[in-house]
């Protein structure tokens, strides 16, 4: 699904750049994303779009956006029943479009949910996420005719742009929780270790004695090892709470 439009994912990549900066999560940005998304294939199609994303990542987590609520809706049908022409995009890794919900028959039921909604038509697309997340966008027509070969190709140009996009804010969105993650190692360790060192100076014992006094009384309260760290802290130095201190 190679198109190139230089011009077009220009303008596309400087409105979601500043989306991935403003953006504080990864729906903040999907949201960000299908609003636009739907805007500029309003102006292409001069017709009213509603855009929706979802985004699974690691085969579990599923995260759905949309342009309104009416797009996230229209976007949960699908995934309920588990077919359409979206998810099929996605298999596929292809260009799906259904053109006409009263007389395309592959998906019956979701063209019968859609035609109440007032959506006759649905083009989905799929996002190049590589192979830990997988993700479409989905554009929803309130008539038939309005997917024309151009409005296809905009939004072809446009799902190139937001991968590119999307890959940068998944993987400064795994940047973060591996430094959370790491945060919070470093602060168990250390109150293990403080802890480590109040024992033995109190009972005058070695390191890897102490150690196994905090592994005992882990195992028979059934607590995790730094939380009875942090109790042997709180209970020696008569503090409420620890405080471990890491420079930023």
């Amino acid at each position: 699904m190679e198109v190139v439009d230089t011009d077009r994912q220009n303008e596309d990549f400087q409105q979601l750049h500043q989306l991935i900066a403003e953006s504080e999560d990864i729906k903040g940005f999907l949201d960000g994303m299908t609003t636009h998304a739907a805007s500029s294939l309003s102006r292409t199609t001069g017709a009213p779009i509603a855009c929706a994303v979802n985004l699974r990542r690691h085969k579990r987590t599923l995260t759905v956006a949309g342009s309104s609520n009416t797009a996230v809706i229209l976007d949960r049908i699908e995934q309920e029943l588990g077919h359409g022409p979206c998810l099929e995009a996605i298999h596929t890794f292809s260009a799906v479009l259904l053109a006409d919900t009263r007389d395309d028959q592959r998906w019956p039921l979701y063209s019968r949910g859609l035609d109440a909604a007032g959506y006759r038509s649905v083009l989905g697309l799929p996002v190049d996420l590589g192979d830990t997340a997988s993700a479409s966008l989905n554009f929803f027509a309130p008539a038939t005719g309005l997917f024309t070969e151009e409005a296809i190709h905009d939004a072809m140009v446009f799902t190139q742009t937001a991968g590119q996009a999307l890959r940068l804010t998944l993987r400064i969105i795994t940047a973060e929780l591996l430094a959370e993650d790491l945060k919070a190692a470093m602060k168990s360790r250390t109150d293990i270790d403080l802890a480590c060192g109040m024992i033995m100076t109190q009972n005058r014992c070695t390191q890897e004695q102490a150690y196994q006094f905090i592994l005992r009384a882990s195992n028979h309260r059934n607590m995790k090892v730094h939380a009875v760290a942090e109790q042997v802290i709180r209970r020696l130095s008569g503090a409420k709470e620890t405080v471990t201190h890491f420079e930023d």
